[in-house]
């Protein structure tokens, strides 16, 4: 008899210990936790909204940048091309006589899709006709950078020769050209 209430002693203590100490906690414990959780999966929410927002900026960037790159340079399959016929447009427009051209293509520094194109390109003319010139390059729907433009006037005559090194870039992937 002793014996089997030693033992029911032990299950009440057990039993109290069990309801004035739950293995998960007090209420309140319980309710601090969950306030806890519920500010972390706020936060956590609110973390992967701007994460989802950051990705979509980046791909928007890199569609635009796309954009950029297609409309502004030039296709390497069709570079020069593309190039001496916006030149010769603009020294028709201008009135201007066109002479040689040579070119040259250099490698940008850490880009494997991109190249520089250098333009050495000769002409001659009057001084106004070689403003509206540089001004016809300048309209052009391509990145066309004028390095350098030396001129120098003609014995006898009102013309200029002009000695120009255009610069432009190009992307080797030749898709899409335009």
């Amino acid at each position: 008899m002793r014996a089997i209430l030693g033992v029911l002693l032990a299950a009440n203590l057990v039993a109290a210990g069990l309801v004035l100490f739950p293995l998960g906690g007090s209420a309140e414990e319980l309710d601090r936790q969950l306030t806890s959780l519920e500010t972390q999966v706020a936060s956590k929410q609110a973390l992967l909204e701007r994460t989802q927002w950051h990705a979509q900026a980046v791909e928007l960037g890199r569609a635009e940048g796309d954009h950029f790159v297609n409309d502004y340079f030039l296709a390497s399959r069709t570079a020069f091309s593309t190039l001496l016929g916006e030149l010769d447009s603009a020294a028709t427009q201008a009135k201007i006589l066109q002479k040689e051209h040579g070119y040259s293509f250099d490698p940008i520094d850490g880009s494997d899709s991109l190249s520089m194109m250098s333009v050495t390109a000769n002409y001659e003319g009057a001084y106004p006709d070689l403003m509206r010139f540089v001004h016809e390059i300048d309209k052009s729907p391509r990145l066309l950078i004028i390095q350098s433009m030396t001129a120098a006037p003609q014995q006898g005559s009102e013309k200029l020769s002009v000695s120009m090194k255009l610069d432009t870039l190009v992307r080797e992937d030749g898709a899409g050209a335009q």
